[in-house]
């Protein structure tokens, strides 16, 4: 995580001693002898990692904070795409090659958006743990529904999961859960980053869920709203890419409770 830089401290040595042992220094730490016979210990951080001035004092980002927001992104783009190209067999013509292709692929698509939501989850900025392990919490519920939806419905019948849903509205009660994390983790993005895809993907992604669950949304609107969300979750990957790595830890150091 983003490290603080030390604050600067005072040793006074015992009055009298015989003896004095060296002593082993960090390379983050500097001693300077005074005329009063204190030495004084100023840490000063990495001269290879710029130090920004935060709320709680200065921070620097390390090469494991780097890895984790790269592979919280690629998560992410890994969920959109898949989400995507499975998507965009409900567009395509039925008798064409591309989305004879897809309906082949459709569980494993889900699988690997699945997968990479899972990935980004575990990943994630929340610094209150309860509403992060609830996110986990959904997306798991999700998880072993779908494998539970798969197994014991749709394989039976003759159906990919996708399939399943589609024609079983009341399917959705079972995968419902991961895309309730979904919808977790895009609204976080958008209070913290205040990204507009995000916080309207926070109303979509509920939207058409509810609206196939009840019945109440006819083909024409889920079909719409499917494409919005198509088009706004590719944008809201894709501009994760664009956004510096100290803004993440940014919005860490200077928001009290999401990250």
């Amino acid at each position: 995580m983003a490290s603080r830089v030390l604050s600067t401290c005072l040793i006074t040595p015992p009055t009298r001693f015989t003896h004095a042992s060296p002593v082993k220094l960090s390379n983050k730490a500097s001693w300077l002898r005074s005329k009063n016979g204190r030495i004084k210990c100023e840490a000063v951080g990495d001269s290879s990692q710029p130090v920004y001035n935060g709320v709680y004092g200065p921070w620097t980002v390390e090469s494991s904070d780097v890895r984790e927001v790269i592979l919280y992104r690629s998560g992410l783009v890994t969920a959109a795409s898949s989400f995507v190209f499975a998507a965009s067999y409900a567009f395509l013509p039925s008798d064409s090659l591309l989305s004879e292709i897809i309906k082949q692929n459709l569980d494993l698509l889900y699988t690997l958006g699945a997968g990479g939501l899972g990935l980004s989850l575990f990943l994630i900025h929340i610094y209150v743990t309860e509403i992060k392990r609830t996110l986990q919490a959904f997306w798991a519920l999700g998880v072993i529904g779908s494998l539970a939806t798969c197994t014991n419905l749709a394989q039976p019948a003759g159906e990919n999961l996708i399939q399943y849903v589609v024609n079983n509205p009341t399917a959705v009660w079972f995968v419902g859960p991961l895309f309730a994390a979904l919808t977790g983790l895009v609204f976080k993005e958008g209070l913290c980053y205040g990204k507009l895809e995000a916080g309207i993907l926070t109303f979509i992604i509920p939207t058409v869920l509810l609206g196939h669950l009840t019945g109440l949304m006819d083909d024409g609107a889920k079909l719409t709203l499917l494409a919005s969300w198509m088009a706004l979750f590719v944008i809201f990957a894709g501009r994760k890419f664009t956004q510096p790595i100290k803004v993440c830890y940014w919005s860490i150091i200077h928001v009290d409770v999401l990250g």
